[in-house]
């Protein structure tokens, strides 16, 4: 058992708004770390009360390099002066797509070497947000408990309340299928799945798409959008083949570099996804839901908070 009082909430600075909710919903405060920047550039922190023997919960993307070291930071900070437990949520963890390396290539694998960083801090408890691949779960020595967390209810509650009645969701790839598959068995839709391959970092070729968007609304479905490539190929595949309309919908939404121009050129003006992204807002092309409850409530079951 965890007593409430006994919990700290802390959160890496980028990582703030949500973690100002998930404390909300444990019914804490999200405590400001104490933070300055000397001349040199490297940052200072501390932590603004005695952590030794508290239950400590980190809310931090890892969206960047600079949040990847805080969040280290933070964790190695918590074992350092001696918290009782040390408990991380990773709303959007950064180089999730290079869980491997091509034979012979010489790549770094940087989302199991980046996530194996934070594991060595030795945390007791890492959670994810909706990975693209769970070889990362597995990068410790299994000292560490792992979990996944599925943001798909709050895509369908999306999905359901826009009240649609003939659509069909589409996976750009059929690596993402299986998800697609179980979104649309919750919502009782069909699916499909188009097919993708990547030929370079951030260049892919989408092909062909079934027949069974002809005359629907087609919800492309995806865990992120970094530049919208797949995406956009896989929106023109759906007019191609016969969708009467094309939506899009992710948990990530980077939208790196000129992506939000690039849809709104193929006339896709809403684009739903949650708040695992920082800075991630509801404006007049984003449609953003919030994760906190599902994280706070997944922290009570947890820590067994009473």
């Amino acid at each position: 058992m965890t007593r409430r009082e006994n919990i700290l909430l802390l959160s890496t600075v980028d990582t703030v708004p949500l973690a100002d909710k998930v404390a909300s919903e444990l019914r804490v405060v999200c405590t400001p770390m104490v933070r300055n920047e000397f001349a040199d550039q490297e940052i200072y922190h501390a932590f603004p009360c005695d952590v030794s023997g508290r239950d400590i919960v980190i809310i931090g993307a890892t969206h960047n390099d600079a949040a990847q070291q805080e969040l280290v930071d933070l964790i190695a900070g918590s074992r350092y002066w001696n918290a009782r437990s040390v408990n991380v949520v990773i709303p959007y963890l950064g180089y999730s797509t290079m869980e491997q390396a091509k034979p012979g290539s010489g790549e770094i694998p940087k989302g199991i070497t980046r996530t194996r960083q934070i594991f060595r801090t030795r945390p007791d408890y890492v959670a994810f947000l909706d990975l693209h691949s769970e070889a990362v779960l597995h990068a410790h020595a299994g000292d560490i408990r792992t979990r996944h967390i599925w943001t798909e209810e709050f895509a369908a509650e999306k999905i359901q309340a826009m009240e649609l009645t003939d659509y069909v969701l589409v996976s750009p790839d059929y690596g993402f299928s299986k998800r697609v598959a179980r979104l649309a068995g919750k919502l009782g839709c069909p699916h499909t799945a188009a097919n993708k391959d990547r030929y370079d970092v951030d260049k892919t070729i989408v092909g062909q798409l079934s027949s069974a968007v002809k005359g629907r609304t087609a919800i492309i479905c995806d865990d992120m959008i970094r530049t919208g490539g797949s995406m956009l190929q896989t929106a023109d595949r759906c007019h191609e083949a016969g969708a009467k309309e094309v939506m899009v919908m992710a948990t990530h939404l980077v939208l790196a570099g000129d992506a939000r121009a690039r849809f709104r050129e193929k006339g896709i003006n809403r684009i739903i996804g949650a708040d695992t992204y920082p800075g991630v807002k509801t404006d007049d092309l984003l449609e953003v839901y919030s994760v906190a409850p599902l994280i706070g409530r997944e922290l009570i079951h947890y820590l067994r908070v009473v």
